[in-house]
């Protein structure tokens, strides 16, 4: 009895941290659905018309390097709300939220409304955002903590391209 029952706990225990990281990996990717909803029809179009600066990567680079920094992203925070802590972690989904919500928003200003100067300033808050949700997720998760850095090195990439954009245009 005690083995069976040792068994059906352990299996509804990993079967709910299953669904947790398909959860965390869903609110990772619906801020890369909503953001390719202006971002995907303007990079053939007006993007496309864009000076951009010498260290603009082609085209085809962001696809996978998105891809991989939501699924870290989604993996960052699966890894904290799985670990067991008597600590609140609200202040965490709270900064996780609004730095994601930042990502999104950029996408929009970018490339939806085109307003390059007004997307530097969305970029540079989703960069200090993300760094403030690096230091509340390591108080939970080293290594969920460590997942955002390449998220982080990216976007203050992008800021860089961001700066270069607006100043050729």
């Amino acid at each position: 009895m005690i083995i069976t029952y040792y068994f059906v706990d352990n299996w509804y225990y990993e079967c709910m941290k299953f669904l947790k990281l398909i959860a965390s990996l869903g609110i990772s990717f619906s801020a890369a659905a909503l953001g390719s909803l202006a971002t995907t029809p303007n990079i053939p179009t007006w993007y496309a018309t864009l000076e951009k600066p010498f260290f603009n990567p082609p085209n085809w680079v962001f696809g996978p390097v998105w891809t991989l920094l939501y699924t870290l992203i989604g993996i960052s925070l699966f890894l904290v709300w799985t670990h067991k802590t008597t600590k609140s972690k609200q202040r965490a989904y709270v900064i996780f939220a609004l730095q994601l919500l930042l990502n999104t928003l950029w996408s929009l200003v970018f490339f939806g409304a085109h307003q390059l100067w007004i997307g530097l300033a969305v970029i540079l808050a989703l960069v200090m955002s993300t760094v403030y949700t690096i230091k509340l997720f390591r108080v939970h998760s080293k290594l969920g903590a460590n997942l955002l850095f390449p998220y982080l090195a990216w976007i203050s990439f992008a800021t860089c391209l961001n700066i270069g954009i607006a100043v050729l245009n």
